[in-house]
């Protein structure tokens, strides 16, 4: 098949991790950066999860950054608008040492270099939780930049989340591509496959740092070096 358009996940496709582990090291991290405003760990962590849940909830109204920062303030008081700058600023700065619960995988931008050979699109079709600045970091962590993808999902241009199909029906409005000629790349096989593949793109399933919910979906599916292999073929 001529691709159209190819889509990589980042966490635990192109930067493997355990997803638990990082989350943990991270919030952690926040809590320590932010307490010296007043926050403390046990109510900040879980006002986070909520403002999570409200990003995955989103249904495209707002942006999912409005939709996280909204729940956020409710449950912590509107001052965390006057802390932004904080929270920004620990995104640029001291969330760069989260890169000790991954483990950077140094083919990652092969992946993406043989894709571009593959299609005319490359998007990085990562959950979009995260603000820019912080998406850049954990890029940086495998040799990639934003400017490496044509489209990057983030909480400021996404008004929807995985495993919801119309996040990428909004990936593919944007840069106007037919799902039927579209890869999706992923780990996780609610998110990245299942969700994708009701949305018409096809999903290859990495499996180095696999998440199933369930029974594994019948389509391409392997190790990075089996990735590797399968866009060399597709090129």
């Amino acid at each position: 098949m001529h691709y159209q358009g190819i889509l990589f996940d980042l966490d635990g496709t192109l930067l493997p991790m355990d997803n638990d582990r990082f989350t943990r090291g991270y919030f952690h991290l926040l809590a320590q950066a932010v307490a010296p405003l007043g926050y403390e760990e046990a109510t900040l962590i879980p006002a986070m999860w909520k403002g999570v849940a409200a990003m995955v909830k989103n249904d495209g109204s707002r942006s999912n950054a409005q939709a996280f920062w909204e729940v956020f303030s409710r449950i912590l008081g509107p001052q965390v608008y006057d802390h932004m700058p904080a929270f920004d600023a620990f995104y640029a700065g001291a969330f760069r040492e989260t890169v000790r619960f991954t483990e950077p995988n140094p083919r990652a931008a092969d992946a993406v270099a043989l894709a571009r050979q593959a299609a005319p699109r490359v998007v990085l079709a990562t959950n979009p939780l995260f603000p820019p600045v912080a998406v850049a970091q954990r890029l940086s962590w495998v040799g990639l930049t934003p400017e490496d993808f044509d489209l990057v999902t983030t909480y400021e241009n996404s008004g929807y989340c995985k495993p919801n199909p119309d996040y990428y029906r909004e990936i593919l409005g944007k840069l106007g591509l037919d799902p039927a000629r579209c890869l999706m790349v992923g780990n996780d096989v609610q998110e990245d496959a299942e969700a994708a593949a009701q949305a018409g793109l096809s999903p290859f399933l990495v499996t180095d740092c696999l998440i199933s919910r369930g029974q594994l979906p019948a389509c391409p599916q392997g190790s990075f070096g089996a990735l590797l292999d399968f866009l060399k073929s597709q090129g």
